[in-house]
């Protein structure tokens, strides 16, 4: 650091302390002073920390001082912004913080400092807590020690909806009943008289994924239908991962007759590849998807799928945030909501149209 020296001045009153002064000694910019000051969360941990001990050391008080805001704010943290799940997810959120007088900011979870790269586990909780969040809700992400230790110390309420894994038990989570969620698509399925049945699943470090392909094989074995382990894939959530397994699968001579995909997103890009390999849907190839988003009711034909309560999963993990900031334990840790299979136009029996 720098020397300065705010206590010169004319006569025997001392001079006050300038954020020139507060830069000069912390060798950073006023301006990044004045974003340190208030409280701005582009700054990375260090600088923040260099910028603060230079205050100190000079002494320096702020001429105004806004009035603190009496307003609590959460953060909801996505890494994927732009998809029908976490749209339905932040829906739920918003409204519900409308209805408690919360303000919501939404942001990356695995989101880059300004000057020094990624953002370090262990500046992940100080940024929230400095930034004045009343608590943090993550969307299918995984907290690991840095997150938690984080977490414990600035005493900052975290609700992860659709975790990874329920590894800590520390950390209250909202899902829904994806193993009942799998069962009911393929159970569906099979009452329309299909035994060649693809499970496509999400990411295999999901938790959510696996309980649905488990609540597949269980459908499965209760119908005494032998499962074909060429035809169970784990792949990501999205519209291209579908595309591509829905070619190589579709393009067999011993095809699927049906496929049940991880998610609404997958489920298009199964139906895209059977248009490109000039099938019909549902007379060649039944489809069923997961979430229920609004790409289920758009799609042609739409979309057979199971319906994720994911408009209430928001709001559940809002209050769940708000009731333990203020100190009251949830009735449970991981929290499941009710899901429901809901019939469109690409499931029928086998050879038929729906």
């Amino acid at each position: 650091m720098k020397n300065a020296d705010a206590s010169e001045g004319r006569g025997d009153r001392p001079r006050r302390a300038t954020l020139f002064d507060v830069a000069e000694l912390a060798g950073v910019s006023q301006p990044t002073v004045s974003k340190v000051i208030n409280g701005h969360p582009d700054i990375s941990f260090e600088t923040r920390e260099r910028v603060q001990r230079a205050l100190d050391e000079v002494g320096y008080t702020k001429r105004h001082v806004r009035p603190p805001t009496t307003t609590r704010s959460v953060e909801v943290m996505v890494d994927q912004l732009g998809t029908a799940y976490a749209m339905e997810v932040l829906r739920g959120v918003a409204l519900a913080a409308e209805t408690a007088d919360v303000d919501v900011v939404v942001s990356r979870f695995h989101r880059a400092a300004p000057d020094s790269g990624w953002l370090a586990p262990g500046d992940w909780a100080k940024r929230l807590a400095r930034a004045g969040r009343t608590g943090a809700i993550i969307l299918t992400a995984q907290l690991g020690p840095g997150h938690i230790a984080g977490l414990t110390q600035e005493h900052l309420p975290v609700v992860v909806i659709d975790p990874l894994d329920l590894t800590n038990r520390n950390v209250p989570s909202v899902g829904s009943t994806n193993w009942a969620g799998g069962y009911s698509a393929t159970e569906h399925l099979i009452a329309l008289g299909h035994t060649r049945i693809g499970a496509m699943g999400g990411r295999r470090e999901s938790i959510a994924a696996v309980a649905r392909l488990h609540g597949f094989r269980a459908a499965c074995a209760s119908a005494g239908i032998a499962v074909d382990e060429d035809l169970v894939r784990f792949a990501t959530f999205d519209y291209e991962a579908g595309i591509e397994v829905g070619e190589e699968w579709l393009a067999r001579d011993d095809r699927p007759t049906a496929i049940f995909a991880a998610s609404d997103t997958s489920a298009m890009g199964i139906l895209e590849a059977a248009r490109r390999q000039g099938l019909s849907v549902p007379r060649d190839l039944s489809v069923v998807g997961y979430d229920d988003t609004y790409l289920a009711s758009w799609s042609t034909p739409p979309l057979t799928t199971v319906r994720q309560p994911l408009f209430d999963m928001g709001g559940v993990a809002l209050r769940t945030v708000l009731d333990a900031a203020e100190g009251r334990e949830p009735a449970s840790r991981h929290i499941e909501l009710a899901t429901t299979l809901v019939v469109r136009g690409t499931t029928a029996a086998p050879g038929k149209e729906a």
